[in-house]
């Protein structure tokens, strides 16, 4: 039987827009943790990013079988975002992120202009450290860095590393790789609406990127649903049991938590409201 039923098409979701860089898909996602080259390829292709991070050390970049991440990537359609993951001081990570640009101007990809900051606090909880990220940010900002910045759910820092020139404060949902999700919403609905308001020296279009902790869909849709511009993860897809069925699902909640934010949800009542009026003609339906 044929459906005659009317299907709105899926509305345009515009492009997020970073510092000079224009991304198609507001998901970005990592390249570490795959058993092989093969799959993370394969995941990338389902995610539908079209940004991936990689860590920029030597030993990150090449597998058992001495081959390189970078030559197994679809570079000519992918940006690297190269990261300064594993740095625990101001200076390594400005080393880092030297030698990532470095790197990648040999391969002629746009993505020596930009670097995604990470200044680790402790290997235990891998969460920011603020003042060398601080640190860090000002000084990749004088060398003429586009700066992502990995840093905590705190609104303070966030304002004083944007106004030190981030490019993008990633504000992290949980520690890296725990899986938690966002474990603080109302932190991470703070620092938004500090980041993006004219009264805290904000902008509406300001990139807040949230980054680390995601282990489910309902995770990324979540942080969308806040009012993030977009989600970065990593080991969400690649420890899943099926990476790229997980890949594919995190494409299609990053989507529709994008459109649930700005359809303007219904409010929250204590009690409940009827869909249909008590009072009102029942209508005969023929033949019945």
């Amino acid at each position: 039987m044929q459906d005659t039923m009317n299907t709105a098409a899926t509305p345009a979701i515009p492009a997020l827009q970073v510092g000079s860089f224009s991304l198609r898909s507001r998901l970005v996602v990592g390249t570490g943790k795959y058993k092989d080259f093969e799959q993370t390829r394969a995941a990338i292709d389902a995610s539908g990013a079209d940004a991936v991070t990689v860590a920029v050390r030597r030993e990150r970049l090449y597998d058992a079988q001495g081959r390189s991440l970078l030559d197994a990537l679809p570079l000519n359609r992918l940006t690297v975002l190269p990261n300064t993951a594993g740095c625990f001081t101001a200076d390594d990570a400005v080393r880092v992120a030297r030698l990532g640009r470095d790197l990648l101007e040999q391969l002629g990809n746009a993505g020596a202009r930009w670097v995604k900051l990470e200044v680790l606090g402790d290997k235990a909880t891998l969460l920011p450290d603020p003042v060398g990220t601080l640190e860090a940010t000002r000084e990749l900002v004088r060398d003429g860095f586009e700066v992502l910045v990995y840093s905590s759910d705190d609104a303070i820092l966030a304002q004083r590393l944007r106004d030190a020139g981030a490019t993008s404060v990633m504000p992290a949902g949980s520690p890296i790789g725990s899986g938690r999700g966002v474990s603080n919403p109302e932190a991470i609905a703070v620092l938004l609406q500090v980041l993006k308001s004219p009264e805290h020296g904000g902008r509406a279009d300001y990139p807040v990127i949230v980054d680390a902790g995601v282990g489910t869909p309902s995770d990324v849709t979540i942080a969308m649903e806040l009012g993030a511009d977009g989600v970065l993860l990593n080991t969400g897809i690649a420890h899943a049991a099926e990476p790229i069925q997980m890949a594919h699902a995190m494409r299609l909640a990053c989507e529709s938590g994008w459109l649930g934010a700005r359809a303007g949800r219904i409010p929250r009542k204590l009690l409940g409201s009827a869909s249909s009026p008590w009072s009102g003609t029942f209508v005969h339906i023929p033949g019945e």
